[in-house]
């Protein structure tokens, strides 16, 4: 089923998910224990995501309207948190983003991000564990966890998905939750990679299409080697890979961009080091 989110001159068209859509998002707010946070962030983000582009989702179904589950992205823009986190809203949930550490050490955007149940983590250092300790328990009490497993925006030079990292195949083969493959393609075009200044007119069109859950139940056991991990993280990746390249109507490249071996930083802006080292050179 195609649930399309956005029609002619910005006017939402209505499906049978858009109708229901407001009727979970009216269940969400009411639950007990839903955070201010998570009422702040919809209410001040969600309407200017939604002015900025049209949507169109494909097969939201697919994400199941309770219990646990992983959902994986390709990580495109700065606004893919918006996107992403409207179309798991329109589905009932209330995502728990694993979300960088140094947003939490903002005074304002932390005290969001805590009382939304964010869960930060400490990329490149042994705090990361903590990390994975909050998301494996978030999973045994039914929630939704939201990864982008290249663990930052994609440094392809075409946007396509990078090596993935392994956290959301460790997180998985602990708790045997499903991971469900979500691609989107669009949103780079309102917001470039590393832009804090979208693109206002004319107005982008963000897809995203969700996929069938990734089979790991071969590979799931008490303690996965790291061959086993590989092996799951490389499947996440595909699954993904093989959503865009649908989006796109073209092939990706057939090895996938990784940092390291393109001596760019795991993390952090990489196109600020390439202006200190021109700069350097002069």
């Amino acid at each position: 089923m195609k649930s399309t989110r956005a029609g002619a001159m910005g006017v939402a068209s209505v499906s049978v998910e858009d109708r229901t859509a407001a009727v979970r998002a009216r269940r969400l707010r009411s639950r007990q224990g839903v955070g201010w946070g998570f009422a702040l962030a919809t209410s001040l983000l969600l309407p200017p995501t939604r002015a900025l582009s049209r949507r169109t989702w494909i097969d939201s179904e697919k994400i199941p309207e309770s219990g646990a589950c992983i959902v994986v992205f390709n990580h495109l823009s700065y606004l893919d948190p918006m996107m992403t986190g409207d179309l798991l809203w329109g589905r009932g949930r209330l995502p728990r983003y694993l979300a960088k550490s140094t947003l939490f050490t903002t005074p304002f955007v932390g005290r969001v991000l805590r009382s939304a149940k964010q869960i930060p983590v400490a990329r490149l250092t042994p705090h990361a564990l903590d990390a994975y300790s909050a998301a494996v328990e978030a999973l045994r009490t039914g929630e939704l966890l939201a990864i982008y497993p290249e663990g930052t925006l994609t440094r392809d030079p075409d946007l396509w998905p990078m090596r993935g990292k392994s956290g959301a195949a460790r997180i998985a083969l602990a708790t045997g939750a499903p991971v469900i493959p979500v691609g989107h393609w669009g949103a780079q075009d309102t917001l470039r990679p590393y832009s804090k200044l979208p693109r206002l007119w004319p107005r982008g069109a963000v897809t995203l299409k969700v996929g069938d859950p990734v089979d790991l139940d071969d590979l799931v056991g008490d303690d996965p080697t790291a061959e086993v991990v590989h092996e799951a993280t490389d499947r996440i990746m595909a699954a993904i890979v093989a959503i865009v390249e649908d989006l796109r109507g073209e092939p990706a490249p057939p090895v996938r961009f990784d940092p390291r071996t393109a001596h760019l930083p795991q993390i952090g802006n990489p196109n600020r080091r390439r202006r200190r080292k021109k700069d350097d050179s002069r």
